[in-house]
């Protein structure tokens, strides 16, 4: 377990192969687990260092106590938003750590353990997919507090869960019980709170069994359709395209067949 003063590492073996999810857990309860500048800057350093770690097949980020995220550290936003530098540097360098995590080549997975408010919220829809705990209450609550979302709410919401949802949570300021987040295609997943961690090692197992590079392959295409825009065609476009050059060049996907073939476990190496 790697420790500094905001955020724990830990890398929990998954199989008996030796794979690994790379847990990241926000830790300063007592603020709810604010996402404040360094904070942020950190998370995207951790993140960039697991992606790296060949053991470590999925990324996984949660929060210590009771919150996931309350989102940003309002005491510290009375200053940054009066400097017309500091505060749109910070938002860019937000939305590059967000926007980088669909473009990690490991599913990267929320689990949302209680509160998760604006950047909170954002966090999870950087996200690959959400799991949530039962006790979990997600939503945006930036207008309440005369803010308005910059870390990718506005956007990603309303892809997430429709125009018209999105418009809700956001004008509104209420937030969704688990039940609701899960009937609203937020989160994938509601678990007991004490096996949030358990699902996020079953979710990691799954994984662990499949080619790194075929799920690495498969996330790009995925997530570079949604965040693109791109229209149908272009996107079938470019999934022939990758799909064509994995299958014809890697040596995972003719180890796939043959353990098809000879009925035993692939032995999948990533080339």
């Amino acid at each position: 377990m790697t420790t500094d003063d905001t955020i724990l590492v830990d890398r929990l073996p998954v199989d008996e192969h030796g794979s690994l999810l790379g847990l990241v857990t926000l830790n300063r309860p007592k603020e709810m687990n604010p996402l404040d500048w360094d904070t942020g800057r950190r998370l995207g350093r951790i993140f960039d260092e697991l992606a790296a770690d060949s053991a470590v097949r999925v990324i996984a980020v949660t929060g210590a106590g009771r919150a996931f995220s309350a989102g940003g550290d309002m005491k510290k936003y009375q200053e940054l938003q009066r400097d017309p530098q500091d505060f749109p540097q910070f938002l860019a360098d937000l939305h590059e750590v967000f926007s980088r995590i669909s473009q990690q080549p490991k599913p990267v997975i929320a689990l949302v353990n209680g509160i998760a408010v604006a950047g909170g919220i954002e966090l999870i829809l950087s996200c690959d997919l959400a799991i949530a705990a039962e006790s979990a209450q997600i939503g945006d609550a930036h207008l309440p507090f005369g803010q308005m979302g910059g870390g990718g709410v506005l956007t990603l919401l309303p892809r997430a869960v429709g125009p018209a949802r999105a418009r809700e949570l956001v004008l509104s300021g209420r937030l969704l019980p688990s039940a609701e987040a899960l009937d609203w295609g937020l989160v994938s997943k509601v678990v007991p709170d004490d096996e949030l961690v358990d699902a996020g090692i079953a979710f990691a197992k799954e994984v662990a069994k499949k080619s790194p590079l075929a799920v690495a392959n498969a996330k790009s295409v995925l997530n570079t359709a949604f965040w693109e825009g791109t229209g149908i065609p272009a996107g079938m476009r470019l999934e022939r395209e990758v799909t064509g050059r994995y299958c014809l060049t890697s040596d995972d996907a003719p180890e796939g067949l043959r353990a098809f073939a000879e009925k035993r476990r692939p032995a999948f190496t990533g080339r």
